[in-house]
């Protein structure tokens, strides 16, 4: 446990900031989720649009310390090849 006034406040802090990050990470996850399942089923409609959200769930988060940018980046491209072959199939 923390000793000093200032330790304690940084635990605060360390707990909001956890959860927040928690929450946003879990938003890129049940996106991701959603994605991957309209590309299982082959719709390439639904697949299009859940995508267009997770780009932009991923460019928001990735605009915080939450995630780096080339993170997000490298999780966009790499589900664009999965939507690329599903249009190209």
């Amino acid at each position: 446990m923390p000793n000093t006034e200032s330790a304690k406040k940084r635990m605060r802090q360390d707990k909001k900031r956890h959860a927040r990050n928690k929450w946003r990470k879990q938003r890129v996850r049940l996106q991701t989720r959603a994605f991957s399942e309209a590309v299982r089923t082959k719709d390439v409609k639904g697949a299009e649009e859940e995508f267009r959200k997770l780009c932009s769930i991923l460019d928001k988060v990735s605009s915080t310390s939450t995630m780096h940018k080339n993170t997000a980046a490298r999780k966009k491209s790499r589900l664009a090849a999965h939507l690329k072959a599903l249009r190209a199939a």
